[in-house]
Formats: structure tokens, sequence, C-alpha cells
């Protein structure tokens, strides 16, 4: 077991095989056990479990700093030259992003800089690198 807790997310897919070589390819995620119908991928130390199910494509998003961002999505925090390799690496990968690399609360406790893709099946990724690590969970905006 890892000395921090680590996370479990479970959720839908449409197609495996396209999950797969996008979290591998992409975002350079180990991928764990799977089946034909589930895939157990290593997401930056965290575990997901992408299950088929060809029914689930809802997209409904929320405001958030004056931007629409996908209501339902998960994603990572990061060190700030891991958070840029991420961003270069999937704009070579030619993946679009769903909001651009930004800086979001400028100035502010929270201060952020974040970006939102989408995975083959549609599910909302953010990814985020923190100015200040240990404004996490601060209140200030």
């Amino acid at each position: 077991m890892a000395a921090e807790p680590v996370f479990h997310l479970a959720f839908p897919v449409q197609d495996l095989a396209a999950t797969k070589a996008f979290y591998v390819q992409v975002l350079g995620c180990a991928l764990g056990r799977d089946s034909d119908h589930w895939v157990d991928i290593d997401f930056f130390g965290h575990q997901l479990s992408a299950h088929l199910n060809t029914d689930d494509r809802s997209m409904a998003t929320s405001e958030v700093d004056g931007i629409q961002v996908p209501l339902r999505h998960f994603g990572v925090v990061l060190e700030r030259r891991d958070w840029d390799a991420l961003a270069a690496r999937i704009r070579v990968a030619g993946v679009p992003f769903l909001i651009e690399p930004t800086l979001r609360y400028a100035g502010k406790p929270g201060e952020q800089g974040t970006f939102f893709i989408l995975d083959p099946a549609g599910n909302g990724l953010e990814f985020k690198s923190f100015t200040h690590a240990e404004d996490l969970f601060t209140d200030g905006l």
C-alpha cells in the first residue's frame, strides 16, 4: 500500500481499446488488470477503472471562474514542470483542449494552472498545478 491514501474512481467508456491507447500513449499511464469489460489504469499513482458502457454520454457543464467546465470530471494536481510537460505531450498527440492551459485565480489564494481535455469516451479530465502547493484547500476566492 502507498504511504498516502490512493483514490479509486470507476467511470464509463464506450471503447476499451481507444481508452487504453489514450491513457497509455497520450497521458503516459500504465495499465493494470483488465478484462473484456473493464481495465484498471495507474493514473499518476491512483487507480482508475474504465468500464464498458455504451449508454452514458452525458456532458453537463458548470460555471467556474467564468468558464463552463464539464460538471462530471476528474483529474490530478501536478508539479508545475510535470503539468507543463503533460500539456506539451497532449499538444504533440493532437488531442484538442476543451479548455486551454491557463492561469486561474491569478494573484489570489488558490492560484493555479489548469486545463481540460476529454478522453475518447467524453469523460472530462482536469489537470492542475498550484502556484503554492499549500493552497490546495485554501478558501480565499
